[in-house]
């Protein structure tokens, strides 16, 4: 039976291994920040189809170590999802908190969101596209939906609180739909955006985001109004 030195006190049986168990999942979460960090930079320079192989290679460890931390790709895209879409979710309410009125506050959302994901539309597909399994042919998984649906919720309230005041009270049908439909139209207008090529007739970010505001303001009511539509010229002759 080993016994400590006795110029050593031995630590209670409880808390040696609390001690150590303490430190060793601190050295995991910090192996695993890391490991989200490269595998991001992996993808922003690789590509959203980047396999595990080639993520671990740019990270400069084995894909074994990743699936040790993430169990699959579909893991690894949700750890990755859940640090990108809260900084976006972060940066949106920034952005919100300092409009003046509703609108001011949707082009704002919607500004910050657009930027958020042309920073790297890599990154923003990996993170938001199903989870789709890994090269070794894992089933799909629900874990990357659940983290995106998390997201749109609560951007889906951040939408909607200041609506709230704005149309004040008896408004509740409104309140219940509207912002769920609003996120469904950025969403998609958004990533439609993101994967237009480049060209002279693609809209830039800030035409993109007032043009996206003005959908979900008004609508394309003023597109459809009698003014903006061409009628054949009326004939002024009378009998001539």
């Amino acid at each position: 039976m080993n016994l400590p030195p006795p110029d050593i006190a031995a630590p209670s049986p409880a808390a040696s291994p609390d001690g150590r168990s303490s430190r060793w999942q601190s050295h995991r979460e910090e192996r695993r920040r890391e490991l989200i960090k490269s595998a991001r930079r992996a993808v922003h320079a690789l590509g959203s189809d980047a396999s595990m192989e080639e993520i671990a290679a740019a990270a400069g460890t084995s894909k074994s170590v990743f699936y040790r931390y993430f169990g699959d790709k579909a893991g690894l895209q949700q750890a990755v999802g859940e640090v990108v879409l809260s900084q976006m979710q972060r940066r949106i309410q920034e952005a919100a908190q300092s409009a003046q009125t509703p609108r001011e506050g949707l082009l704002a959302m919607v500004s910050a969101y657009l930027q958020m994901a042309d920073t790297s539309p890599n990154v923003y597909t990996f993170v938001t596209r199903s989870g789709s399994g890994d090269a070794e042919g894992a089933a799909p998984s629900a874990s990357v939906s659940g983290a995106l649906g998390h997201f749109f919720d609560a951007v889906a309230e951040m939408i909607a609180a200041p609506m709230r005041m704005h149309l004040g009270d008896g408004k509740q049908a409104v309140i219940g739909y509207w912002p769920k439909a609003a996120i469904g139209l950025v969403r998609n207008a958004g990533e439609q955006w993101l994967g237009t090529p480049d060209s002279p007739d693609k809209p830039g970010q800030e035409a993109m985001a007032r043009q996206i505001t003005a959908w979900l303001c008004v609508g394309i009511a003023p597109e459809l109004s009698p003014s903006s539509t061409t009628k054949p010229p009326v004939s002024t002759n009378e009998g001539h």
